[in-house]
């Protein structure tokens, strides 16, 4: 056994100095007038492409070898406002240091600023994309790694623009430190298994920052969404796990930190929702974890439908928000423990720093106003606060089992 492992590593190895010996590279050069395409005609599997500083009009650029194509001191490839500027067609390829500008539009063939097409282990790394319809759009990838790319579309509607980075039926994708603004959604995923959105900032786009549709066990962490037109939705989806996000100053009549409609066996961790119209909306979700997080200065901390159950909502902070948990049913299936309350009354006579009563976080005002919104002018009124605490003493709207038991003297250290 040791002679053949031996025999083996040899092999590779020689297989790994041949290709490194006999790779080429070529220097694409405007003032030469030696362009991409005629590289990529020459060039051959591993080989390397160099491109000199300029800008570059040559339609739509197809990349069908396994190769590097290098930009050298931010080259610019022009689309024209006619063409898909990169297209990606071959296994083992990188795409690193360009400027993408000007892509064309069409709302049947979705056409990119740089699109994968069925590859694997595809690099696309250190590039913006400026006024493309969608920026990088793959479809069929497999490990392709997405990296510190920048993306920035200028339509002002839904219909102008596509997404920034767009993932459709995908497995072992890799979304990291990348820029995303301007876009329909900075970040879309459907059909898209085991991977990972890390360290993005997905601010100022149309619709959503980060859209989940039908992508199971898949992680987002360390991300910022901010000012996205309706922040976060994670849709028909199982596995996923969302933690160390910031999601802020998304407002707007229908947006959310995060919008989770039919989820399950799913968990969400040491966030923080600042600043929403809602910080997270669950609709049909089961077996959810929320705990851990920081809910503050929200519009809603947490809206929870009756069409929920079996979520956990335990040890988060809920500081300044107008309403701490709302809900549209009268039944709740879902556990609200061990979370700490700014509004809580209550108090602590065997100093354990667990409340010595339940706290009820549903008030009757926030009751009548999800099924009356324009009570919302009485905000502050003496009368709402006379509705609250005569709910308190003889209860009979807010639901009897939505409530903490054993609600923490204060804040945890998140």
């Amino acid at each position: 056994m040791k002679k053949i492992f031996f025999s083996i590593s040899v092999l590779s190895v020689f297989i790994l100095l041949h290709h490194t010996l006999f790779a080429a590279t070529y220097v694409v050069d405007k003032q030469k007038h030696f362009s991409i395409k005629q590289a990529l005609q020459l060039c051959k599997n591993g080989d390397t492409i160099l491109v000199e500083k300029g800008i570059y009009k040559e339609q739509n650029i197809v990349i069908d070898k396994s190769i590097v194509l290098k930009g050298l001191q931010r080259p610019v490839l022009d689309g024209e406002n006619k063409y898909e500027i990169i297209s990606v067609k071959a296994d083992n390829v990188i795409v690193d240091g360009f400027h993408l500008q000007h892509s064309g539009r069409s709302g049947v063939d979705d056409i990119a600023g740089l699109k994968i097409y069925n590859a694997r282990n595809v690099v696309i790394s250190n590039n913006s994309f400026e006024d493309t319809f969608w920026g990088i759009y793959t479809l069929y990838g497999i490990n392709c790694t997405i990296i510190n790319n920048s993306l920035k579309a200028s339509g002002s509607s839904e219909a102008e623009n596509g997404n920034g980075i767009h993932c459709w039926k995908c497995d072992s994708m890799h979304i990291i430190n990348n820029r995303i603004t301007g876009h329909r959604d900075g970040i879309y995923f459907e059909f898209v298994t085991n991977s990972t959105i890390l360290k993005n900032k997905s601010v100022g786009n149309i619709r959503y920052g980060l859209h989940f549709m039908f992508s199971h066990n898949d992680e987002y962490t360390q991300n910022l969404f901010e000012k996205n037109g309706a922040g976060v939705a994670v849709m028909f989806s199982h596995g996923v796990k969302m933690h160390d996000n910031v999601f802020r100053a998304n407002w707007g009549d229908a947006a959310y930190g995060i919008l989770l409609k039919e989820i399950t066996d799913s968990k969400i961790s040491h966030n923080n929702f600042v600043q929403n119209t809602v910080g997270v909306y669950m609709e049909g979700t089961s077996r959810m974890q929320v705990e851990k997080n920081i809910f503050n200065e929200n519009g809603y901390a947490i809206k929870v439908m009756a069409s929920c159950s079996d979520n956990d909502i335990s040890y988060n902070n809920f500081l300044g928000n107008t309403f701490d948990i709302g809900t549209n049913g009268s039944l709740v299936l879902n556990s609200f423990d061990h979370n700490y309350w700014d509004k809580y009354e209550g108090y602590d006579l065997n100093r354990d720093k667990t409340g010595d009563v339940p706290y009820r976080p549903v008030s009757l005002y926030s009751m009548i106003a999800e099924r009356n919104p324009t009570v919302m002018m009485l905000f502050r009124s003496f009368m709402v606060t006379l509705f609250d605490k005569t709910e308190k003493v003889l209860p009979g709207i807010v639901p009897e089992n939505l409530k903490d038991n054993s609600p923490s003297m204060k804040p945890f250290r998140l």
